[in-house]
């Protein structure tokens, strides 16, 4: 047989040159054609979720399907598509379907999705320089912050998610304490300390861990009954800290614990905090979006006088993974937290290299992609009345899920509802009831029922239904009691 060049692979009648420095196809039309089969195919899928499997365990030969050598030679979109058909888009997490109850996972739109694409086609880097995407991002950054209360000319950057966001929180408090200068020197033995609630989540300690100054000098504060940060406590912990040399220079505050949802008192943290002139953020990773419910949003009065809120909009915003947020009141203050120069990044008045400042003086990140788009599009899409309404919905469910689990015999509640988590488990059955109630649950998941999650209360094993979802129904509630009642008959041999 002759050799001959090969110019183009054609597979799914979408040829892309083998040669050349391009990687776009030969023949767009057949791109096109492709495209939107991939579109149909998606929103197809979206829209029927239901007749689906909440989540479906990945089969062995599928993992190994994935774990293929590294690619040399074209395989084509086809092959590529027809693998993510197969093999991924089937056994993915389940927050998409309205009896996912797992975690605080957002359930993603369609809106989202396409500004998924939109953001992709202009492949924009949002680090700096002067465009279009970056004003988008300044917007969503306004509109962050009159949602909290916040002046118009505070400080903000959109981020993977809260965990980075309150660690930038930790950092802009560090050198609104020490200064400037400790970029450059250290914390060295200034003895820091910082304080938040014993159930708030594990990111901020991992935030004391990464920034240096030591998991140690986080103070974890006893809750009360409902869960809040016992402000009594608290000040016991900063004057022992103040008397023994150290420096309080963070209070950090949850609107939402990641347990059972419930709220520090924000006010009073807000006076304790001024009154001791200790930086006071706010960790709202999912609660902070309260502020747009017209019924509800009074619980987070005290928001509006933090000093930062970190908070996802990829939660109760719906907007699809990722889409952090950090807000800070004074913009100086969280410039001089990151602000840096580099001749190559030289910031000019006029040309592409203007507008400052840019993203990458607020966080760490250089290299950032487009996701302020997706939370545009969703905020003019729904407007925050109809967000609102989303979350007012998923916490009239988690109370009608707690009056459920009161009258049900059987079952327990473990925690007062304070917004859309609803912890209880499944009690009077003879044998280890947290091992029970964890294989309850491990059961709805593997069977595609419902996918609650677990946690602890007062050192006993919960289910732990966290209600995110704008699909969810009253009807998904009720299938998820029976399908834990279900389960505890099961294991109880009745």
């Amino acid at each position: 047989m002759t050799s001959q060049r090969v110019d183009a692979v054609s597979l799914s009648g979408i040829p892309f040159p083998t040669e050349g420095a391009s990687l776009d196809p030969a023949d767009w039309a057949a791109l096109r054609r492709d495209a939107h089969r991939m579109l149909d195919e998606a929103i197809d899928d979206i829209s029927g979720l239901r007749t689906q499997p909440v989540w479906t365990k990945m089969p062995q030969a599928r993992r190994q399907a994935l774990r293929e050598a590294l690619p040399e030679q074209p395989q084509g979109l086809a092959a590529a598509y027809d693998q993510f058909r197969e093999t991924i888009r089937p056994y993915a997490t389940g927050n998409r379907h309205p009896a996912f109850f797992g975690w605080v996972h957002g359930a993603g739109t369609v809106v989202g999705m396409l500004a998924e694409m939109l953001a992709a086609s202009l492949n924009a880097n949002l680090g700096g320089r002067d465009h279009a995407p970056i004003e988008v991002e300044r917007q969503v950054i306004r509109w962050a912050a009159e949602m909290l209360g916040f002046p118009a000319a505070a400080s903000g950057v959109l981020v993977t998610g809260t965990s980075m966001a309150n660690m930038i929180g930790v950092l802009v408090a560090r050198t609104q304490c020490l200064g400037p200068g400790v970029r450059r020197h250290g914390v060295g033995m200034s003895g820091l300390r910082a304080y938040s609630s014993a159930a708030a989540h594990n990111c901020i300690s991992r935030a004391m861990d990464m920034t240096g100054l030591g998991t140690d000098a986080l103070r974890l504060i006893a809750c009360d009954e409902a869960g809040r940060m016992d402000l009594a406590a608290l000040a016991e912990a900063v004057a022992r800290d103040i008397d023994d040399g150290f420096k309080p220079f963070l209070v950090v505050g949850t609107a939402g614990t990641v347990d059972t949802g419930a709220i520090d008192d924000l006010s009073r943290l807000a006076d304790f905090c001024a009154a001791h002139e200790i930086w006071f953020h706010v960790d709202g990773a999912f609660g902070a979006l309260v502020r747009l419910s017209p019924t509800r949003r009074g619980l987070l009065d005290g928001i509006e006088r933090a000093d930062s809120v970190a908070f996802d909009f990829h939660k109760w915003a719906q907007v699809p993974y990722d889409a952090g947020c950090i807000v800070v009141r004074d913009p100086l203050i969280h410039r001089a937290a990151f602000a840096s120069s580099a001749d190559y990044l030289r910031r000019d008045v006029r040309g592409l290299a203007g507008g400052a400042p840019w993203p990458c003086d607020l966080g760490p990140d250089l290299s950032r992609g487009f996701r302020a788009l997706k939370v545009w599009m969703t905020i003019k899409t729904y407007g925050t009345r109809r967000l609102g309404a989303v979350v007012d919905h998923s916490c009239d469910l988690a109370q009608y899920l707690a009056r459920r689990v009161a009258v049900t015999a059987g079952l327990e509640l473990l925690a007062p509802v304070a917004l859309n988590i609803v912890c209880f488990r499944v009690i009077d059955v003879d044998g280890d009831l947290d091992t029970l109630n964890a294989e309850i649950v491990a059961d709805l998941q593997e069977a595609g029922i419902a996918a609650p999650s677990t946690t602890k209360i007062n050192g006993v094993v919960a289910i732990r239904a966290a209600i995110v979802n704008h699909r969810s129904t009253h009807a998904d509630i009720d299938r998820l009691l029976e399908g834990v009642l279900a389960a505890a008959r099961r294991h109880a041999g009745v």
